[in-house]
């Protein structure tokens, strides 16, 4: 790949039927622009993607490739300068932010770099603060759910623990499982193991993908570590604002090299 090579965006998939696709979430030529006239910088150029229910896609890029603004944008927690985007066949391009605050409690989950646990509330607190702020208790079968979560993410001794008293992957644990809680139709992980371990974030990146294969749950997390990726079923890659490559499940060091070779070119 020589140096100085600029890419083109990648035709991902039509993604004009998320239903009939099988997509929880898409955008369609999507842009966003920071600055006006000269001092305009481009984050997003022409992207158009879906994410398939029930899949672990990874959303890679070097730095300044787009990648997070992507994800904020289809979680609702940004607007596009001009495109599309749907979280199922909800179009949220132009929601009001109350809407969009409702539709994000009810059908998106997160799981942050920096855990975002409220520090007064114990585990239990933290996992069922969805269901608070929602302004409702949880049913007799999602408090089944919680309890099967629980138990398959090892707190059931941790439960009356405040987030001061637990380890960082313990802390991520917790974040999974109130991410979980509601079932959501997608999850966004934002680097979820960049404050752990390596050991502790394999750990994350396996109960992250269990829940993709065993509860069908859809996860989009973008991170930079090929370890990382490593874990997902699909993998997109960003450079320069656009949708580069996709692949399927692939070994750290072929994404390394991937990414290296997206190094050189930029």
């Amino acid at each position: 790949m020589p140096a100085g090579r600029r890419f083109s965006s990648v035709e991902v998939m039509d993604i004009s039927q998320a239903h009939q696709a099988g997509l929880v979430a898409r955008v369609s030529d999507l842009t966003k622009s920071y600055g006006t006239g000269s001092n305009t910088v481009s984050a997003l150029d022409g992207v158009t993607i879906g994410i398939r229910a029930g899949q672990f896609t990874a959303i890679m890029g070097p730095s300044g490739s787009g990648k997070s603004t992507l994800m904020h944008i289809m979680a609702g927690l940004d607007t596009a300068t001009t495109g599309r985007a749907w979280l199922g066949e909800t179009e949220i391009t132009h929601l009001r932010d109350a809407d969009l605050t409702l539709l994000r409690r009810r059908r998106v989950g997160f799981v942050f770099q920096a855990f975002n646990l409220v520090p007064t509330l114990d585990v239990l607190g933290n996992i069922r603060l969805p269901f608070e702020l929602d302004g409702r208790r949880p049913s007799r079968d999602e408090l089944e759910w919680i309890d099967r979560l629980i138990e398959s993410l090892g707190l059931r001794d941790r439960l009356t623990h405040r987030p001061h008293e637990l380890s960082g992957g313990q802390q991520q644990r917790v974040a999974i499982a109130r991410a979980l809680a509601i079932r959501p139709d997608l999850v966004f992980a934002d680097e979820p193991t960049g404050n752990l371990d390596s050991r502790t974030g394999r750990e994350v990146l396996s109960l992250l993908a269990a829940a993709s294969a065993e509860y069908g749950q859809s996860i989009a997390m973008v991170t930079h570590d090929p370890i990382a990726a490593s874990f997902a079923d699909r993998i997109l890659f960003l450079a320069d604002g656009k949708v580069v490559e996709e692949r399927q499940r692939s070994t750290p060091d072929a994404i390394s090299s991937f990414m290296l070779g997206i190094e050189t070119a930029a």
